[in-house]
């Protein structure tokens, strides 16, 4: 595949041969190298059959083509432009064909089930024998037992899927990209701290808008930009037209989304009516740890009753404040009043700003401290590699790694005992234009552990967010939050390159969806420990340490709006689980009056209604499955983190012995046994939920 950089094996990717103009002969080829394959798999006669030329043979059939497609689909999320896209789009119909046709393929899943069958199975290792039942049941899941008329149904319906969220995730970025609000009148950002003007004049000056003798500022849809606004601007008018703004989003004119939320909806219940299942939640938790729709619905309402009355009263206690404030009655707040006055009550309260924390958290230092911690506890080493931009069809022939951006940065991390690199990865954390927002991790290649004469393979992943950028000469210095969503990722790139398991489709991040988030959610509990914390919280110019006044405060007003937090997350996972659940009592309706009639209880009453979020929900709607019924999982391994934290707090928060625990019995297992086993392995019983109450100050 040396002519096809897409596909190519290359460890260090050659972003800048990655051109629109290969995409079509590239992922043709993938496609054609793919099928021959699994034709070989097709002809093998059944008494020849072996794990070898059916399971192993289907794993590497596909990897070239995963290769090209998972490269383009990541140029597509961190560097989208007009001609990519349409190569990207061109492709997408024959790329879809052909996944959905491999398990509707009788003759290749008449040899596999064969296998599957066979008394060789018994003697497959338990890593190989978990591979034949996960991939059989994938199999399924797809189709490959339906009759040729609802096979044929089932592989337009994936087509139909596939092109409906491309669109859903385009018209979200294009609504982001389009809207701005360029403000000339100084005034209306009284109460904004300096890092946010400072960012907007930055902004206003990049797009050439205003002069040093008339300055403006610029503000965006991207969350360092428009969320400081609805925080701290005393303007009303000002926080009203972000509101407004941040509402548009995937809702207006040839952006708007509201049409195609019902059309993925319904496409998903078809699916799963078509193998047989009541709903969409049901075919998709199956192999989860809760097992189906209305045990995760279950479980977010019985959340929810434990938290409502401390909900309901966190909204009352805002509308009082703003009351005594300003003197006047207490009345229901705008949906633009909530973030301010909730600002405004927690910084008299706890005397606590979280600008007061920004100089100890510069990036760089950020993510050296987290290595530092990261070595300690999991006994790997992490370094810097030089990395280096190239432009698009230009060569390059030196040692540095080429990256995607000039402002992504790669490393290498290898086994402290061993010395073996065992992954590398790239990080790219600032907003950009032509880059999806929120922040991922994700994977490019998915490495293999030694045995015999082969060496290991190392992993290869990226971590990537829009966080805070720097502005001119001062480097980028972050809130808390900020930090919090950096140890997430790591935690979620940690799954990845520690992953030990011989098996690339059950390695890594490769498992139920209400699994994948612990090791990313206990990462965060190391943003709150004082040890932990003085590994990387130091002041950008003295090297300080947080000062322990300024650190007191901070963990006194963590559970600060503990509950409305908690009701947020909630409110996420039951909307995405209604929608999934029963989608014929919602259907084509009026999307916020849905909204509003699923989470009536689930929402703060405000004296303007608020648009849904559906309409800009990625994670439910910009791919065929993502975290579509699979929402709730953040609150579900909320509740596995804080229990499994209890191990560290008690053993010692930076204590190698657990970290060497949590690495062998979680990040480096996959799915390579069932993960409530897993869990068991590390903490000894079942998880409970009363710690996560406790951490919240919910109990």
């Amino acid at each position: 595949m040396a002519d096809h950089p897409f596909l190519a094996e290359d460890f260090h990717i050659p972003w800048s041969q990655l051109i629109p103009e290969k995409v079509e002969v590239d992922i043709e080829a993938g496609i054609l190298e793919a099928q021959q394959r699994i034709d070989a798999i097709c002809s093998v006669p059944h008494e020849q059959l072996t794990y070898d030329n059916t399971f192993a043979a289907l794993e590497a059939a596909t990897e070239s083509l995963s290769r090209g497609w998972g490269r383009l689909n990541h140029l597509s999320s961190v560097r989208d432009n007009d001609t990519q896209r349409s190569a990207l789009n061109k492709m997408l119909p024959k790329v879809t064909a052909f996944h959905a046709s491999i398990p509707l393929n009788a003759k290749l899943w008449a040899n596999l089930k064969s296998f599957a069958e066979s008394d060789s199975v018994k003697k497959l290792d338990p890593v190989s024998g978990r591979f034949v039942e996960e991939t059989c049941a994938e199999f399924r899941d797809a189709g490959a037992d339906l009759p040729p008329d609802k096979k044929a149904r089932m592989a337009q319906l994936q087509s139909e899927l596939a092109k409906a969220t491309k669109k859903f995730g385009e018209n979200v970025l294009d609504s982001v990209k389009e809207w701005e609000l360029v403000v000339e009148d100084e005034a209306l950002l009284a109460g904004l701290p300096e890092s946010s003007r400072a960012s907007a004049r930055a902004d206003a000056e990049a797009k050439g808008l205003g002069s040093p003798e008339a300055p403006c500022w610029r503000f965006n849809m991207q969350f360092p930009s428009f969320y400081p606004v609805l925080q701290y601007a005393d303007s009303e008018e000002l926080r009203k037209m972000v509101f407004e703004g941040r509402g548009s989003i995937g809702r207006s004119g040839k952006f708007d989304n509201s049409t195609l939320v019902w059309e993925i909806v319904r496409l998903r219940q078809e699916k799963a009516e078509l193998l047989g299942f009541k709903n969409f939640a049901d075919l998709n938790l199956q192999r989860s740890m809760v097992g189906n729709g209305n045990r995760a619905l279950g479980f977010v309402e019985d959340l929810h009753e434990r938290i409502v009355d401390a909900f309901r009263n966190e909204c009352l206690q805002i509308e009082n404040y703003k009351a005594r404030k300003t003197g006047q009655e207490v009345n229901r707040l705008e949906p633009w009043e909530v973030s301010y006055w909730a600002e405004k009550q927690r910084k008299e309260k706890y005397d606590f700003d979280d600008e007061d924390l920004r100089p100890y958290f510069q990036v760089d230092n950020v993510m050296e401290g987290l290595f530092g911690l990261t070595s300690r506890l999991f006994g790997v080493t992490i370094t810097p590699r030089q990395g280096i931009f190239v432009e698009s069809g230009s060569s390059h022939s030196g040692e540095e790694v080429e990256v995607w951006h000039p402002e992504v940065s790669f490393y290498d991390l290898h086994d402290s005992e061993s010395g073996e690199l065992l992954g590398s990865f790239y990080a790219d954390w600032h907003p950009r234009e032509s880059k999806r927002s929120g922040a991922w991790m994700n994977y490019l290649e998915t490495g293999l552990p030694g045995s015999g004469d082969s060496e290991r393979k190392p992993h290869l992943g990226l971590i990537t967010g829009n966080l805070t950028k720097p502005i001119g000469d001062q480097p980028a210095l972050l809130t808390h939050s900020e930090v919090e969503t950096i140890f997430h990722e790591f935690g979620h790139l940690l799954h990845q390159l520690l992953s030990d398991v011989p098996v690339k489709s059950l390695s890594g991040v490769n498992v139920p969806r209400d699994w994948v988030e612990l090791p990313s959610q206990i990462m965060e509990n190391f943003c709150w420990d004082r040890d932990s914390l003085n590994f990387f919280a130091r002041h950008h110019e003295t090297g300080e340490p947080i000062p322990e006044e300024l650190f007191e405060k901070m963990i006194a007003a963590r559970n600060y709006l503990s509950a409305s937090a908690t009701m947020r997350q909630l409110a996420l996972g039951k909307l995405d689980l209604e929608l999934h659940t029963q989608p014929a009592a919602y259907l084509d309706r009026d999307l916020d009056e849905v909204d509003q009639e699923i989470l009536e209880d689930y929402k703060a009453v405000l004296a303007s209604p608020t648009p849904t979020i559906a309409r800009q929900f990625n994670h439910l709607f910009d791919s065929p499955g993502g975290y579509a019924a699979g929402y709730y999982s953040y609150k579900w391994s909320e509740v596995l983190d804080a229990d499994a934290f209890t191990r560290f707090r008690t053993e010692g928060v930076l204590n190698p012995e657990t970290g060497r625990a949590f690495r062998d019995h979680i990040l480096s297992k996959g799915n390579s046994r069932p993960v409530d086993e897993l869990y068991r392995d590390f903490m000894g019983r079942d998880p409970e939920l009363q710690p996560l109450l406790e951490r919240n100050g919910l109990a």
